[in-house]
């Protein structure tokens, strides 16, 4: 039985990331947590042509009412969660338009040396608020890294997604998600988790 509202029917979320970043974890869980609520959630996914250390695109979309198609048409994300700025702005580029909300961890990921030749992310970030109505930017990997791993940065942004209200989703869903995927784990994700809900509170 359907508990929380769907803000737009269908809603469409892609996430993206580099491939090891975690971003599969987080859509793994976000379908979980929506199908538990009773949502129709069709799931997807892309890789680059560099499968090793290449972009992997996840693609989320929920309904209380119809069974999507599972890749999102052009131009029609309503929210892209972006764990790698220059990928975040890639997907913006494709799949923006002027309704859409950006989460985006700002850490620029060093893949096949693609960091030296990085566009200034000063001016990135500021393309990407261009394009955005919303842009949230969450510090996940330097936020990780003080927890002790830099691999929980996929829950930090899990706990920024869910924290906005964006999704029909909160804390009391994603916990036994949480302890079910992390039983040795349970209290250092569900911290990173908790840190994503505050770090999308002081920036929102």
């Amino acid at each position: 039985m359907i508990t929380k509202k769907l803000r737009k029917d269908p809603l469409n979320l892609i996430i993206i990331g580099v491939a090891g970043q975690g971003n599969v974890l987080i859509s793994q869980l976000v379908c979980q947590a929506l199908a538990k609520e009773g949502y129709l959630v069709t799931f997807g996914q892309t890789y680059s042509s560099n499968q090793r250390g290449g972009s992997v695109n996840n693609y989320v979309r929920v309904s209380k009412e119809i069974q999507c198609s599972p890749i999102i048409p052009s131009g029609a994300a309503d929210v892209i969660l972006g764990m790698e700025p220059l990928d975040t702005l890639r997907m913006l580029a494709q799949y923006g338009n002027p309704k859409v909300i950006t989460i985006v961890n700002p850490r620029p990921i060093d893949v096949a040396g693609r960091v030296s030749d990085y566009p200034d992310i000063h001016k990135l970030i500021e393309t990407i608020k261009s394009l955005s109505a919303k842009t949230w930017i969450i510090n996940a990997t330097e936020e990780a890294e003080k927890l002790g791993d830099a691999i929980l940065a996929n829950m930090i942004l899990t706990g920024s997604l869910v924290g906005s209200g964006i999704l029909p989703l909160d804390e009391k869903t994603m916990v036994p998600l949480i302890q079910e995927r992390f039983p040795n784990d349970f209290d250092i994700n569900m911290a990173a988790f908790n840190k994503g809900v505050e770090l999308y509170q002081a920036v929102a």
